[in-house]
C-alpha cells in the first residue's frame, strides 16, 4: 500500500482517460485543465512511464495507460459498489434484498419476472447486481448468489433453480432460410461470446464436439458479453447459442427460433444460493424464486 500513488491522482487519471481529453476531465472534476496535466505529470512520475502518447493529436492511452485505466476504473467502481452495499445495509427501515447475477441472467430472466415479486410483495426491494468476472459469489451485502454450473459451491445454502438446455438460435426468418438453402450447422454463421471471464460457459467448439458435428472452421462475429451477441442474432447476422433461461421466452414470443432437433443437455443448471441464516424476505424471494424456475 506504500507504493500506490494519492488517490487524488488516481481519480484524475480515471476522469482523462474516460473523457478523454484535459478540458472535459477537468469539467468532470471541477478543476482547472493545468491542474489535471500536473496531476498527470505527477501520476506518470509516480509509475516511470508515459501514460498518454502525445505525439499524437488527440493525445491516447499508451499500453501501460491502458493497463493503468482498466485497474483504476475496476478498483474505484468496486469502492463505489462497496459503499453502496454499506449504506443499503445500514438504511433503516428498507426491506431489501440484494442479488448477484450475470448480465444475461438479469436482463432476459430475472427482470422480467421481478414486476410478479412486486405484485406478491410491494414493500420488498430487490437490488440486483452483475460482477464483472461473470461469477456471482456470496460476499458482504449480497444475500442471494444466482449461478450457472453444476453445484459444486460449499458456501452458504444451495439449491437448484432449473436444469439447462442449450440449442442454436436465430431469427425465425434467418433460420428459415438456411433451412431453405439447405444450409447445416456446419456451415451456418456463428455468433461467439468470449471473454476471460465465461471459460465455464460452453462454446460452440464444445457444442460441435458434443453433437459429434465436424466444422473445419468456427469462424463468426465474436462479442464479449451475451446482450450484445443477441443484439447482432436479432440483426439476423448469424445463430448463437442460445441457452433456455436466457432465450426461451424470446423463442416462445416468436422473436427466435431454435434449429430443428439440436438441443443438448450439457448436465448444467441455474442455483441459487443464500447465507446459512437468511433474512426474512430473503427467505420470500428464495421461494418465489424456485417457485418461478420451476415453472420455466
Amino acid at each position: 500500500m506504500d507504493h500506490l500513488p494519492p488517490l487524488r491522482l488516481l481519480v484524475t487519471f480515471e476522469a482523462l482517460s474516460r473523457h478523454g481529453s484535459m478540458r472535459d476531465a477537468a469539467a468532470r472534476l471541477n478543476v482547472t485543465q493545468p491542474a489535471v496535466s500536473q496531476a498527470l505529470k505527477a501520476l506518470e512520475d509516480h509509475v516511470g512511464v508515459a501514460l498518454f502518447d502525445r505525439r499524437v493529436r488527440p493525445a491516447r492511452l499508451t499500453e501501460a495507460g491502458e493497463m493503468l485505466s482498466r485497474a483504476v476504473r475496476e478498483g474505484l467502481g468496486r469502492i463505489a459498489a462497496t459503499l453502496e452495499d454499506i449504506r443499503a445495509l445500514h438504511t433503516a427501515g428498507e426491506r431489501q434484498v440484494t442479488v448477484s447475477c450475470t448480465v444475461g441472467m438479469a436482463t432476459y430472466w430475472l427482470m422480467p419476472r421481478l414486476p410478479m415479486f412486486y405484485g406478491a410483495y410491494p414493500d420488498v426491494t430487490v437490488n440486483v447486481q452483475a460482477p464483472a468476472t461473470d461469477l456471482p459469489v456470496l460476499s458482504p451485502g449480497i444475500d442471494v448468489a444466482l449461478r450457472y454450473g453444476k453445484g459444486a459451491w460449499r458456501e452458504g445454502r444451495t439449491e437448484k433453480l432449473f436444469s439447462e438446455l442449450i440449442c442454436p438460435v436465430g431469427t425465425p426468418s434467418f433460420v428459415r432460410r438456411l433451412l431453405s438453402e439447405g444450409c447445416s450447422l456446419a456451415e451456418a454463421p456463428l455468433i461467439h461470446v468470449r471473454n476471460s471471464h465465461n471459460d465455464h460457459w460452453a462454446g460452440w467448439e464444445e457444442y460441435f464436439h458434443a453433437k459429434g458435428i465436424y466444422r473445419p472452421r468456427a469462424g463468426g462475429q465474436v462479442f464479449n458479453n451475451y446482450v450484445q451477441a443477441a443484439q447482432a442474432v436479432y440483426d439476423g447476422r448469424g445463430l448463437m447459442l442460445g441457452w433456455r433461461s436466457i432465450t426461451g421466452r424470446a423463442e416462445q414470443d416468436g422473436a427466435l427460433k431454435s434449429w430443428p432437433d439440436a438441443a443438448w443437455d450439457p448436465g448444467t443448471g441455474y442455483y441459487v444460493t443464500t447465507t446459512i441464516t437468511p433474512s426474512q424476505d430473503t427467505h420470500l424471494f428464495l421461494d418465489w424464486l424456485l417457485k418461478n424456475g420451476a415453472s420455466l
